[in-house]
């Protein structure tokens, strides 16, 4: 069996320049095909992953696609920029190889999960991730984006009264008027004014879950180490599970963020490969790791920088923000983790950006995901969105 053709596309959404999904479906000479997907979505730089995704297409057009192992090291090693690369590689080495990892699961008849060594829970634990933005549903109007404390509050009982017993909320993106902060207002000490904001949304979030919900603190790498420090200890105050991405993450700024604050670190969507992850691990610097599916390399990757976690007693949470197809590619690799913590489902899953673009649209019931037994990763990329593409190249034998 060969790779025999390969079709590289960034499909439009309802707000496109907010997430614009790069996928690539990859086809056999046996009529088996496979789709994967790039994490680059958001932010900028989708466009450079989508070209990565076909220089990658070529290097690896007419291999076997069942050696998954073999064709990842020389995506990896034969590109030059690939060793010790960052997310524009990572994203497209991680778009083929998850759509590999779908042929094969369709190629011997069984869920992904099966061929990474079979399940070991049957369902996965979600949290409500981002209700900064709101927690809305599709059409829905009690979608709000959160300033005031009390929006922070009205947020967490949505996704509470639907049976989430953890939330994830950026409490530092936005000034008390609505403005976004910019990267003069989050770094450095905080002010007592910023502290007070923070503290009084954080109070709020936390009156409204209540003592049995669990709370991530999210902060997008916005601060530098100073103010993270206090952030940190501040998290203390309302028994906060995690600290994700406090900052720029380096061994030496995690470490001194980690001495002022017993609250675990949450990291890892900044980090690419198990290469970049060691000294983390090595040094105890992170206990809940995140690596993202769709910028790490994909399963083959991601599968290992899980099991050297496991070996530091380091949780995992694959990070996942991309299309549905991306959440399925999450829960069929975290069911196989013994080291799995939690998996978040992210508000843009139940927005109008995700709507066409997939056979399926899981959401968790009751803040718990199933795990869906068909073969390869469990779902694909509509024709029709196909279709639609802004950007669509093809690559043949």
């Amino acid at each position: 069996m060969k790779i025999s053709k390969i079709e590289v596309f960034r499909l439009p959404t309802a707000n496109s320049k907010q997430n614009s999904p790069i996928g690539c479906r990859i086809y056999t000479d046996t009529g088996l095909y496979g789709d994967g997907e790039a994490g680059m979505a958001y932010g900028i730089g989708g466009d450079a992953a989508a070209s990565m995704i076909v220089d990658l297409a070529q290097l690896v057009i007419g291999m076997n696609p069942l050696q998954t192992e073999l064709i990842w090291e020389t995506m990896y090693k034969r590109t030059f920029w690939g060793q010790n690369g960052g997310p524009v590689i990572f994203s497209g080495i991680a778009a083929i190889d998850v759509a590999l990892w779908d042929i094969k699961g369709k190629y011997f008849g069984v869920p992904v999960y099966e061929l990474l060594g079979g399940k070991v829970r049957d369902r996965l634990r979600a949290y409500a991730s981002q209700l900064q933005f709101g927690w809305g549903m599709v059409g829905e109007s009690e979608n709000l984006w959160a300033v005031k404390p009390e929006d922070y509050a009205h947020n967490v009982k949505l996704a509470v009264a639907e049976g989430y017993d953890a939330v994830k909320i950026d409490f530092f993106d936005r000034d008390e008027d609505g403005k976004p902060l910019s990267f003069l207002d989050t770094t450095g000490f905080l002010t007592p004014k910023q502290y007070k904001m923070v503290e009084a949304r954080m109070a709020a979030a936390r009156e409204a879950a209540g003592d049995d919900v669990d709370i991530i603190m999210e902060n997008h790498s916005y601060p530098d180490a100073l103010g993270a420090a206090q952030l940190g200890k501040l998290a203390e105050k309302y028994h906060i599970l995690a600290f994700e991405e406090p900052n720029t993450p380096t061994p030496q700024t995690v470490e001194y963020i980690a001495k002022h604050t017993s609250v675990p670190i949450a990291n890892g969507e900044r980090l690419f490969s198990r290469w970049q992850y060691a000294e983390y691990f090595k040094r105890n610097l992170l206990q809940l790791a995140q690596p993202d599916v769709g910028n790490c390399g994909g399963i083959t990757e991601t599968k290992k920088i899980a099991d050297m976690a496991h070996a530091f007693d380091v949780g995992v949470q694959v990070h996942a923000a991309g299309s549905p197809l991306t959440t399925d590619v999450a829960i069929q690799l975290e069911c196989t983790l013994p080291n799995f913590i939690i998996h978040e489902h992210h508000v843009c899953n139940r927005s109008d950006t995700s709507v066409g673009l997939t056979k399926y649209n899981r959401q968790p019931v009751n803040g718990y995901f199933e795990i869906p037994d068909l073969p390869g990763i469990g779902n694909e990329f509509l024709r029709s969105a196909i279709e639609k593409a802004t950007f669509y190249k093809v690559i043949e034998l």
